[in-house]
């Protein structure tokens, strides 16, 4: 996974709440045995219209926010069912981090797993962070996740908390297996007693 230290970028609203993850991902785009291709599927629906044109009016077709890094989003994100082709999409078009109140569980651990940064706020604070990204003139974010603090463009500091499992693995950009895998040699050396202890296993 690509690591998140320091990254800045335009952050675009998109605040409905109860978003879930079959507007993120909509069911058509789950058949393919690979993970490609699915940027086109992400919110589909809302970003094309019947023509298959882009929907003007939908945000991250908008030219301030085409190129979003961040999205600001309601409460319950990526509720519904667990399918991580969500997050996949989220990764291909560019998106880094999420920033909300509240996200569905399954989802939010998706996110972790595939070195999405999920930030979760007060009701203040978030409010303020909407207001800011809500006009193209000051919706330039730029988070620290070693600080763990999110600045907006006129110089206010938020700050936010995450687990710091979660938080290691996303600066070191390791999913599960390369978390596991940092502790290979006290893995060997519990494998080695384990055998000492119990030779009839070998």
């Amino acid at each position: 996974m690509q690591p998140f230290d320091t990254v800045s970028g335009s952050a675009a609203p998109f605040l409905a709440s109860n978003i879930d993850t079959d507007v993120i991902m909509p069911k058509q785009f789950l058949k393919g045995i690979d993970r490609q291709g699915l940027d086109r599927g992400l919110f589909f629906d809302l970003r094309f219209l019947a023509s298959g044109e882009p929907n003007p009016e939908f945000v991250l077709n908008q030219p301030a926010w085409q190129d979003a890094t961040f999205l600001v989003t309601g409460p319950n994100f990526g509720c519904g069912s667990s399918r991580e082709h969500a997050v996949w999409g989220l990764k291909q078009v560019g998106i880094r981090a999420l920033i909300g109140t509240t996200f569905a569980g399954i989802f939010y651990d998706n996110c972790q797993r595939n070195g999405v940064l999920a930030i979760q706020l007060d009701d203040a604070p978030f409010k303020r962070v909407a207001e800011a990204i809500s006009v193209p003139e000051t919706a330039q974010i730029s988070v620290n996740l070693a600080q763990q603090t999110l600045e907006l463009a006129d110089g206010t500091l938020i700050g936010f908390e995450i687990d710091q499992l979660r938080k290691q693995s996303l600066l070191l950009g390791l999913d599960a297996i390369g978390t596991t895998l940092q502790r290979t040699e006290q893995i060997r050396a519990f494998e080695a007693r384990h055998l000492a202890d119990n030779p009839w296993l070998g």
